[in-house]
């Protein structure tokens, strides 16, 4: 059965989260601990809603094939890309993600980590790392890594809300206090950590640095640009080699949208009230929520007002 899926977040502490997945995006968080990441779509997302209700996005995956995904996908390899929410109440550490290729000779995994941002807020003042100093030398970046140097390298740049960056693998980036994203990326974990700001984990214990492998798939030659995310129910905000991405922008009147039975959509809502509506079946999203169109559902509908990122996957 294909119905518009509401997704239960999996919820994630990290050392440099904050509260505000909890204050912000109606996540509740279990515990108080600091929580960074609420993994929003992915292959162990569970399904709240409906006859899969209970069952995790693998399993559904697994059972509908193309119905739920699109054609065109290796189902092995599972849902092919991942969406989050992040809470940068400090410094993430400073890291660079593998290309497919790089991650299939180092690690021997299907897909690298291409990944995008759109800010949600931001407040006065914050940053993001966004590569090095172009033309540095990996040898020496190497060297500042070692000796606690590498920020003396860094490109920060300012951001507000709405911002958008395409962080293509082989980017250099962190993000920085004060932020709160949605980040779309290929279903991906791999993350070669390059320096870690001199702190400790939850643990008490250094987090471990991957310098060979982070230094050897870095970009050093050019830094990512900053967009401005426009509302548009035709032009993305974001279009790369793995996914594009739509900001709609809803004042009351219905939107008409179709997967055309090709690829799934990943619906999240940042701002306001939305109704998704398929087959004389309604599903409310509210501010935080993310929902999955699949593939082969065809026509659907939302009204309401409020905003709503709209990902799917890249087509040659």
């Amino acid at each position: 059965m294909l119905y518009p899926m509401l997704l239960n977040p999996a919820l994630h502490t990290r050392v440099w989260g904050g509260r505000r997945l909890e204050s912000e995006l109606g996540k509740t968080l279990p515990t108080y601990e600091p929580y960074g990441e609420s993994w929003e779509l992915h292959d162990s997302a569970v399904i709240a809603n409906g006859a899969h209700a209970g069952r995790t996005v693998g399993e559904v995956l697994a059972a509908l094939g193309p119905a739920l995904v699109g054609d065109g996908f290796d189902l092995s390899e599972g849902f092919p890309l991942l969406i989050k929410f992040l809470d940068a109440n400090d410094w993430l550490s400073v890291q660079v993600h593998p290309d497919d290729a790089q991650a299939r000779a180092l690690e021997n995994q299907p897909r690298g980590k291409t990944e995008a941002w759109v800010v949600l807020d931001a407040v006065p003042g914050a940053r993001l790392v966004i590569g090095v100093t172009p033309g540095t030398d990996r040898a020496a970046m190497a060297q500042a890594i070692a000796a606690n140097t590498l920020e003396d390298l860094l490109v920060y740049a300012e951001v507000t809300a709405g911002d958008v960056l395409y962080m293509a693998a082989g980017t250099v980036h962190a993000l920085g206090p004060g932020t709160l994203i949605y980040e779309v990326q290929q279903s991906s974990d791999l993350t070669y950590r390059l320096y870690d700001w001199g702190r400790v984990g939850l643990d008490g214990q250094p987090r471990p640095l991957h310098i060979d492998k982070g230094v050897q798939v870095s970009n050093v030659d050019t830094t990512p640009p900053i967009s401005r995310a426009a509302a548009s129910d035709s032009e993305p905000i974001i279009r790369g080699a793995f996914f594009t991405t739509y900001l709609h922008r809803l004042d009351g009147q219905p939107l008409a949208l179709d997967t055309a039975r090709r690829d799934f959509h990943a619906l999240t809502c940042t701002a306001g009230t939305v109704s998704v509506g398929a087959g004389g079946e309604a599903l409310t999203l509210q501010r935080g929520d993310t929902a999955l169109i699949p593939a082969h559902l065809g026509a659907y509908t939302l009204t309401g007002s409020g905003d709503v990122l709209r990902s799917l996957p890249a087509r040659a």
